[in-house]
């Protein structure tokens, strides 16, 4: 049995939520990325932080943090080379105030 999921940290809902490549109207090659995915890209790639500093930032042990931007980068790369719809939904988080 595994240990269950503890919640991510995470500072905002994104404003955007749903990218797809221009005349794509297919909905069956959806690609859904997670909100801490999404943070974790956000914090590491945009805000220029270390692992160890987001995984202070969301909670969470430094591992967790390199699966989930992992994860994360891996999906957006997808999307981007198979022209996939990509979704920002879900996911176990929490907002911080």
């Amino acid at each position: 049995m595994s240990r269950p999921q503890k919640p991510r940290r995470i500072y905002e809902k994104p404003f955007y939520t749903y990218f797809a490549p221009l005349g794509v109207q297919n909905t069956r090659n959806i690609v859904e990325m997670t909100l801490d995915e999404y943070e974790a890209i956000r914090l590491i790639d945009i805000e220029g932080f270390t692992q160890e500093m987001c995984a202070k930032q969301m909670e969470v042990g430094r591992t967790t943090v390199q699966s989930i931007y992992q994860s994360g980068r891996k999906k957006l790369a997808y999307c981007i080379v198979s022209g996939r719809t990509l979704i920002i939904n879900g996911g176990k988080y929490r907002i911080c105030e």
